[in-house]
């Protein structure tokens, strides 16, 4: 090289994805330069002279983390979250995130898809790292095939619906159909949110009427039959539609099994689950603290968490990402007695690489090659984001430095969502990031972190079954 990179990550352990096509893992030091991955030299060699040089020797480096899944500055009825997009990207940051996808789901009836994305987009703009965005979609016009067109124009490439929350966010069969048939059309990806909305009203109905309407009693009126139900509708029609699905924080491993079925018959259909549902289970709704819990779907039962647990170690679940959430505990408070007024969702984009790394290698066996791809590998390859997800030449320099053998113990207080609370509260996890570098940026290491200001960019993605193709052509990366 002619000029002295920005930085060089040495004598560290390279870890990628087994699915990434070069070697999963190598020793090796990573030179960086004008934010991106400009060579990697193979460890035996001298480490090269660079303005910035951190010795990861007896480290693991793995690519940057994306979470496919979480809602920043989200308006839902009369609960806003609290926080934005400078607040949530730092978490991110310090929980290894370098990526975050969010959403732009519309507010109120007069807000359109397309409205709610650029809303969305604006905000990013204080972004700290790389933000993309998915659409969504509730109800059906005759101007949803133009708006879906500009979301693809805008690098915006999925849209999430719901098949729940009648009156706010569920759309319809119809709807549902008809979306999938554009997203087709236009290379895209469809994200659903399945739990079977008459199943859902009916159970809860009946819990209200016999006053077991508080929010202890969460995880008996989402029954698993209402989300397997659905995930099995939605398949269906994914399958008659030839549209590529993709269920968000899937909590069951019968919902799992449905999807790995699917793609046996050849569908394009992927599991995401999340964190909490591989941690915790319904025994923490009959806690001092139920309310730190409240996220739909609800825990499940401690035999459902472990069967889970093994879908995630046989490589049945694809992503694990946080659905983060940040309302705080005077929000979960003021309705705890009827769960139908109280806001769901729980703040974890800074807790996602610990706890999964925990659940999935400390406690299942899992390996850190099977960790990267469920945390940075595979929502990159699956969301179609461009150059991300792997340590390797031409990719963005987003990489975390980790001892996989340090153990913290979560204080809630500690942490940087914005709220006051964590749902993992004393929990004592493994893996947690020593060192972030975010596009060629230090971003976190032994000083503490460093916000490099608004500095996030907005990544288009690529269409789904475009940048399937192209990573099919592209010639295995090696040292």
């Amino acid at each position: 090289m002619s000029l002295i990179p920005d930085l060089v990550i040495a004598n560290g352990t390279v870890v990628n994805s087994p699915l990434s096509g070069g070697p999963a893992r190598q020793a090796a030091h990573i030179v960086v330069q004008d934010g991106r991955i400009v060579e990697l030299i193979d460890g035996a060699q001298p480490v090269p002279a660079a303005a910035r040089t951190i010795d990861a020797q007896g480290k693991l480096v793995i690519p940057g983390g994306i979470d496919g899944h979480c809602h920043v500055a989200q308006v839902t009825g009369r609960f806003r979250t609290l926080d934005d997009f400078a607040i949530t990207s730092t978490a991110a940051l310090w929980g290894g995130t370098t990526t975050i996808i969010d959403f732009g789901i519309p507010r109120d009836a007069q807000e359109t898809p397309l409205d709610a994305v650029l809303n969305k987009k604006r905000l990013a703009a204080e972004s700290r790292c790389d933000v993309a965005l998915h659409g969504s979609v509730i109800s059906w016009d005759e101007t949803v095939p133009w708006q879906l067109e500009q979301l693809a124009a805008e690098g915006v490439r999925s849209v999430k619906m719901y098949t729940t929350n009648r009156g706010s966010t569920m759309a319809d069969g119809d709807t549902i159909l008809k979306v999938m048939r554009e997203m087709v059309r236009l290379d895209g990806l469809t994200y659903i949110h399945a739990e079977h909305d008459a199943i859902i009203a009916d159970c809860t109905e009946q819990h209200a009427a016999d006053g077991l309407i508080g929010i202890e009693h969460l995880h008996r009126t989402r029954p698993e039959l209402a989300e397997e139900l659905s995930v099995k509708e939605t398949l269906a029609l994914a399958k008659y539609t030839g549209a590529p699905v993709y269920f968000v924080h899937q909590s069951t491993p019968g919902a799992v099994d449905l999807v790995t079925a699917a793609r046996a018959e050849g569908q394009e259909a992927y599991s995401e689950t999340c964190p909490h549902y591989l941690t915790l289970d319904d025994t923490v709704y009959g806690t001092e603290f139920p309310e730190w819990y409240a996220c739909c779907p609800p825990m499940r039962s401690p035999e459902t968490v472990a069967a889970l647990k093994e879908r995630l170690a046989a490589g049945a679940i694809h992503t694990v990402s946080s659905d983060h959430s940040c309302y705080d505990l005077s929000q979960k408070r003021e309705r705890t007695d009827d769960i139908r007024f109280m806001p769901h969702g729980l703040p974890g984009v800074e807790t996602r690489m610990p706890v999964t790394f925990t659940a999935l290698v400390t406690e299942s066996g899992g390996t850190v090659e099977d960790f990267v791809e469920v945390f940075s590998a595979g929502p990159a390859r699956i969301n179609a984001v461009p150059g991300k997800g792997s340590i390797a030449e031409g990719f963005d320099a987003d990489l975390v430095i980790f001892d996989p053998a340090e153990e913290r113990k979560v204080d809630g207080g500690a942490l940087h969502m914005g709220t006051d609370f964590s749902p993992f509260e004393g929990k004592a996890l493994n893996g947690w990031p020593a060192v972030v570098v975010s596009a060629g940026r230090v971003v976190l290491d032994e000083d503490g972190f460093h916000d490099p200001g608004p500095v996030g960019r907005f990544v288009a993605r690529d269409g789904f079954t475009a940048h399937r193709d192209a990573l099919a052509a592209s010639p295995a990366v090696s040292v």
